[in-house]
């Protein structure tokens, strides 16, 4: 029996009970790997998971964006102190809104000049004063909504379009507000290199880790693969995962917008606990791997409300977690609700994704699973009990 035994039952258990459809778990301790995957790919057709299924990696993918993009910046190509406006000048006049309440207790703004240019770097760690439109009726996010930002039927360039006539939510590298700061990175790349972002991911990360199935548009004779939601057990609905139909999108996201077999992920895992490199390949050099999983946060940064959101997930100095370039990392022993080593890194996806790696520990998780309706349950049950297994 193996030491995370207790961990592989819990999971046993709770697609047994038809809490989740499925998963597949991937563990790496000191050098000794423990897999387990059970359930189903789509639970009402009653497909199993199988090796080859493909699972949405949602804002999983944000990690994968960010390391690409690092590249960029070893080989001096790109640089976290360039104005965004500098690869999309249509960026260069945004406004920032700062709300207000009227007379009759309506919420409303005001337009302001943001206080410095929006940097590169606002872009990894999320404080460039961009939203999400999904998750709150302030009125910055509403007009994100309202402009069809998320909407897959337009191309980079219109979103970029609309971008410009909308409003940042804050003055940029003052405030954490998670949102569509890595799709605008993951453009950036696109601009650099006069290529798309597949054709970049498949050159810079895909083919030198050897994960030959990773894609933004799987092939159509892979999306049968996929991994489906199973439905609410409360309002009998099938859950609505924003990547979809990120293969039939006229956009690519970096943010959001990847799919991956657990064994592409599992390169990818190694990669991550071999501080960028892996086998012959070298992705990051080490001392860019240990800036990008340092807290980038400022001191006195404040945070969007809609952090709360993310629960474990939020990036809170008071709970010992910081944001680096593009991961949660962990800045205290204790004051986190969850147990870790300082200096673990970890990010999540609304499908259900989760990842995290502790070096000191020398562990490594990948867990990609479809079930966005209880992700944050699993991802908080997946630290307690692996930790208790060491």
């Amino acid at each position: 029996m193996t030491r995370f035994a207790p961990v592989f039952s819990a999971l046993s258990a709770a697609v047994e009970r038809g809490k989740i459809p499925g998963a597949h778990l991937l563990l790496s301790r000191r050098g000794e790997n423990f897999d387990w995957m059970g359930g189903y790919r789509d639970r009402q057709s009653g497909d199993p998971l199988t090796a080859d299924t493909l699972y949405r990696l949602a804002s999983l993918s944000k990690i994968m964006t960010s390391v690409v993009a690092l590249t960029y910046v070893q080989e001096g190509r790109l640089d976290l102190s360039d104005e965004v406006s500098r690869y999309f000048p249509a960026l260069a006049d945004m406004k920032v809104a700062i709300e207000r309440e009227t007379i009759s207790g309506e919420r409303a703004i005001n337009l302001v000049d943001p206080e410095r240019p929006m940097l590169v770097h606002d872009l990894f760690r999320h404080t460039s004063g961009l939203t999400y439109g999904q998750f709150s009726d302030s009125p910055v996010p509403a007009a994100y909504r309202a402009a069809g930002m998320s909407d897959h039927d337009q191309s980079r360039d219109d979103i970029i379009a609309k971008l410009a006539t909308l409003p940042l939510a804050h003055h940029p590298g003052t405030t954490f507000a998670y949102g569509m700061s890595t799709d605008v990175l993951g453009w950036i790349l696109e601009v650099i290199e006069g290529k798309s972002l597949e054709d970049i991911f498949r050159a810079r990360l895909f083919a030198p880790l050897g994960m030959e199935e990773a894609a933004f548009r799987p092939a159509p004779d892979r999306i049968g693969r996929i991994a489906q939601p199973q439905p609410d057990p409360e309002t009998g609905e099938i859950p609505v995962l924003g990547s979809r139909n990120f293969y039939e999108a006229g956009w690519l996201s970096g943010g959001h917008g990847l799919f991956i077999t657990a064994g592409d992920m599992k390169r990818f895992m190694a990669m991550l606990t071999g501080r960028g490199s892996h086998g012959q390949a070298r992705i990051l050099s080490p001392a860019i791997f240990d800036w990008m999983t340092s807290n980038h946060l400022p001191s006195d940064v404040h945070f969007d409300p809609d952090c709360d959101l993310l629960g474990p997930m939020a990036p809170y100095s008071d709970q010992g977690r910081g944001f680096g370039l593009g991961v949660l990392v962990r800045t205290a022993p204790g004051l986190a609700s969850l147990p870790g080593t300082p200096g673990d890194f970890s990010w999540s996806g609304l499908s259900g994704s989760y990842a995290w790696v502790d070096p000191e520990q020398d562990l490594s998780c990948a867990f990609l699973m479809q079930s966005p309706t209880n992700r944050r349950e699993f991802i908080t049950l997946l630290r307690r009990l692996v930790y208790g297994c060491l």
